[in-house]
């Protein structure tokens, strides 16, 4: 048999994106319920601040809302995630580097968010889906 394979897809979206659409719901969960919990029981935890705590929340929000915006094919989550994305990678590469950023960001986790950014901009930026999203 010839021809091409056909990819493997779910509602007509590839397993790429459901892959990422996936874990950026479960990365805007932990972060809107761990934001929520750092406002309501104040900053004590992890040496966190007010400004880290709101950022975290607004962070989480966001990734959910251009989340189901990348899953409906819309171009506002395609550039809304890239956009966050690379805010985050900004943001704890200064952590990362003892250079002024949002105030508690915790060094530890910093590594690993510039990380997982980094790969949903690479996916992102791959032609075929680049092209679905922005035509």
């Amino acid at each position: 048999m010839t021809g091409k394979r056909m990819p493997i897809t779910y509602k007509g979206r590839s397993l790429g994106i459901l892959v990422l659409t996936s874990a950026q719901l479960f990365v805007g969960a932990m972060h809107v319920l761990f934001g929520a919990l750092l406002i309501a029981f104040g900053a004590s935890i992890l040496r966190a601040t007010e400004a880290y705590n709101v950022y975290t929340t607004v962070f989480g929000l966001s990734v959910i809302v251009f989340t189901v915006y990348i899953w409906r094919g819309k171009k506002a989550g395609w550039i809304g995630t890239v956009a966050v994305s690379l805010f985050v990678i900004a943001a704890d590469a200064l952590t990362v580097l003892n250079l002024p950023s949002i105030p508690g960001i915790p060094t530890f986790a910093a590594a690993t968010e510039i990380a997982y950014s980094l790969l949903v901009v690479f996916y992102l930026l791959q032609n075929n889906v680049r092209e679905k999203y922005l035509g």
